[in-house]
């Protein structure tokens, strides 16, 4: 039985989309069957692992809507191991359209539930907002990780999202925990950036993972060559930092 989690911030630009692109590629290289669901409209997850986006017909937004099953929506990528559930820009609809749907919060989770039978790992790329998108990726996931950018704002906005967690485990979902909070974009040589990851580790103790992601140059390049890390270069130190938090997610989980 495998795992579903939400990969979620309503903070933009703290990493969440490269974490859950190299996430899902270092879980496949270590020989796990993962399923990247892309729930954001901007469909970054999408285009990062070489899809084109203007030519996507069947994805997340179809999904939402019940049209099809998720099965006619999964397209294989270029990374081992890895599918995708794409997104487009039409995503952008679904928020208006579910507001007048009975059980709104609820309608990936009835997509998607029965795919833990058939993946190790279902993760979920969540949009920058605490919407009716991300409420839905949250009631239907086990668990969700946390990225939190190594700067001076990283911690404003944590405990509204703490805050929309807390109320999704009393409402829609008991059974969500939190996976781990993800400390992204550290620099060692900026006093602020330790300064951060000394803050959250000393508020949130076990709940942070030890894997720390580092800033990176390949780590940046690799997307617009729509690759993930691990394919676009190996030896890098971004490769090793989501290698390391894919090996920690594993030994957590097994």
């Amino acid at each position: 039985m495998g795992k579903i989690i939400a990969i979620a911030n309503q903070k933009g630009g703290v990493g969440k989309t490269t974490t859950s692109v190299n996430l899902a590629a270092s879980l496949g290289v270590l020989e796990k069957k993962v399923l990247l669901i892309d729930a954001d409209p901007q469909a970054n997850a999408t285009s990062g692992l070489g899809l084109d986006v203007e030519s996507i017909e069947k994805g997340t937004y179809q999904i939402l809507e019940h049209t099809i099953t998720p099965e006619e929506a999964i397209i294989p990528t270029n990374s081992p191991n890895v599918d995708i559930i794409p997104a487009h820009i039409d995503l952008v609809a679904i928020e208006i359209e579910l507001v007048d749907k009975e059980q709104r919060e609820y309608m990936l989770k009835k997509a998607i539930g029965h795919l833990k039978e058939q993946y190790d790992y279902v993760l979920i790329d969540c949009a920058p907002s605490l919407g009716l998108l991300t409420l839905n990726a949250l009631t239907a996931s086990d668990s969700v990780i946390i990225p939190i950018q190594c700067e001076y704002f990283a911690l404003e906005g944590l405990g509204k999202l703490l805050n929309t967690i807390k109320s999704v485990q009393k409402i829609h979902n008991k059974n969500l925990d939190i996976e781990g909070l993800l400390l992204t974009m550290y620099d060692s040589r900026l006093r602020l950036s330790n300064q951060v990851v000394e803050e959250v580790q000393k508020h949130f103790n076990e709940m942070v993972f030890k894997t720390i992601i580092q800033r990176n140059i390949r780590l940046s390049e690799a997307p617009s060559y729509g690759e993930s890390i691990i394919n676009y270069d190996a030896a890098s130190k971004g490769a090793s930092n989501y290698l390391s938090l894919a090996h920690e997610i594993i030994k957590k989980n097994s």
